[in-house]
């Protein structure tokens, strides 16, 4: 009977938990079936719209500014050399690098003994052709009166035949005498033609003196150039530089000194591209007389200085393109020749042109205009001008309408946006950021993040706290619900 009774109450046991097991079973068959049958909730579709900064397009007169780098150059810059060979004897003060120089001072002096005893020999030698033209004249001068009296010996022969010849006719004289008379006028003729021979010999004695004077007095300003050659003064009043000697060194003619540089006279070359050059003379005009800014930034401090284009290269250069311009500035206080400036340029206006954002136009040229339903259309613009972060633009037919300043990926015709104009603050988005939860979802968000093992047990907390809040975050409620249909 005991084991009959312990058999039996095994078999009770047996069947008990044989029903509790198909119970059980059948709850979770049951349960997973109306798991799988449920649909998703369907949640209405909302157009997401954006912000965007707008700006308007307004048509007007615009000189582009074109820019580009350059040198500056000094307009006058002369080069010191020696003229004279022989050591340096003096220097002055200011002959040094940077040294600022008066126009006509002396700056260097080279040894002149040379120089001084080459002036003395031609000054005496000067002296000697003086000497000698003043005795050629007066030897001139005796020639004359040497003719004078043998013209006064040819009358007195003349006179003395005559008396003869008539004495021959009266019949007093004798042939002999007359022909005695002949002779001695003949002689006083001859005479008189020796006489003027040597006067003839003393003019070209006189003409071969002033010759000789003339050369002597060649060689004694020959002399003195060389003597000012010695001292070298400043032809204009500027800044030294280069400078490359001292006193007591052996310099030899020609050689290089120093560089004399003109710090008010200055100009600035630059180059621009053909294209660029195009741009002055497409209407019949040219670059000469356009105004130009030429700037430096030095430790902090910008120097700026204006100018106008005075001329431009004659060729382009080997190896070289574009345009080679000069522009010759008016003032230009703290600028030194070799500085490099930045460069720009007033071009010629242009009308009916807009000046808009760099990031308003995309590469094909196109920019996105705002319709009256504040959705975004696509629109063709003509590039004209870009200057940094600026483009000047034709577009008449976006005359005073808005267009997107700043282009973006999401950004793109068709799309709705919000416009922000300048100086508005931005609104607040359309889409509510929190929203209230019905039980059965809350419910179902919870019992999804508690299942999820996955997720740390501290961001867990957090977003379960979330969710017992009585509003929720949209973009957690998103999030989780986007988990849960996946």
């Amino acid at each position: 009977m005991k084991f009959l009774r312990r058999s039996l109450v095994g078999l009770f046991l047996l069947a008990a938990t044989l029903g509790l097991l198909t119970y059980s079973g059948s709850m979770v068959w049951s349960a997973l079936v109306a798991s799988w049958s449920d649909e998703p909730e369907a949640r209405p579709a909302r157009e997401r719209i954006f912000a965007a900064n707008v700006v308007t397009v307004s048509p007007e007169t615009i000189n582009p500014v074109l820019s580009t780098f350059g040198e500056v150059r000094s307009r006058r810059t002369l080069e010191l050399r020696a003229s004279a060979s022989g050591p340096v004897i003096w220097l002055s003060d200011k002959f040094e690098e940077g040294g600022e120089v008066e126009a006509g001072e002396v700056l260097v002096r080279i040894d002149p003994s040379d120089a001084q005893s080459a002036l003395d020999t031609a000054r005496a030698d000067l002296s000697e052709a003086e000497a000698d033209l003043r005795d050629a004249e007066r030897a001139l001068g005796l020639a004359a009166d040497e003719i004078a009296s043998a013209e006064d010996q040819v009358r007195l022969r003349a006179s003395a035949l005559s008396r003869q010849q008539d004495l021959l006719d009266r019949g007093v004289g004798s042939t002999a005498a007359v022909e005695t008379a002949e002779l001695a006028l003949s002689s006083a003729q001859q005479s008189v033609l020796s006489r003027r021979q040597a006067q003839a010999t003393a003019e070209a004695r006189i003409d071969a003196a002033r010759i000789a004077r003339e050369r002597r007095q060649i060689a004694v300003a020959e002399a003195g150039r060389r003597l000012a050659d010695t001292e070298i003064e400043a032809e204009f009043s500027g800044v030294l530089s280069e400078v490359d000697v001292a006193e007591g060194r052996l310099v030899s003619s020609g050689e290089s000194l120093a560089q004399l540089i003109d710090p008010d006279a200055l100009e600035v070359a630059f180059r621009i591209s053909t294209s660029q050059y195009t741009r002055f003379v497409a209407n019949g005009g040219g670059v000469i007389g356009a105004e130009v800014t030429a700037s430096v930034d030095i430790f902090g401090v910008d120097l700026t200085a204006s100018g106008i284009i005075s001329r431009e290269s004659a060729a382009v250069g080997e190896g070289q393109t574009g345009r080679l311009l000069f522009a010759r500035l008016d003032s230009a206080p703290g600028m030194r020749p070799g500085d490099f400036v930045a460069v720009t340029i007033v071009e010629p206006p242009l009308d009916g042109v807009a000046r808009l954002p760099a990031t308003a136009v995309d590469a094909g040229g196109t920019v996105l205009a705002i319709s009256e339903e504040d959705r975004l259309q696509s629109a063709s613009v003509e590039v004209l001008r870009r200057e940094g972060d600026d483009v000047i633009v034709r577009a008449p037919d976006l005359d005073g309408r808005e267009i997107v300043a700043e282009r973006t990926p999401l950004l793109g015709a068709g799309i709705k946006v919000r416009p922000v104009r300048p100086g508005a603050e931005v609104a607040s988005e359309e889409v509510p950021e929190l929203l209230s939860l019905d039980p059965e979802r809350r419910a179902r968000l919870v019992a999804f993040v508690e299942a999820n093992t996955g997720m740390p047990d501290d961001a867990k907390q957090r977003v379960l706290a979330q969710l017992r809040e009585e509003m929720v975050p949209v973009r957690v409620v998103e999030r989780i619900e986007s988990r849960m249909g996946g």
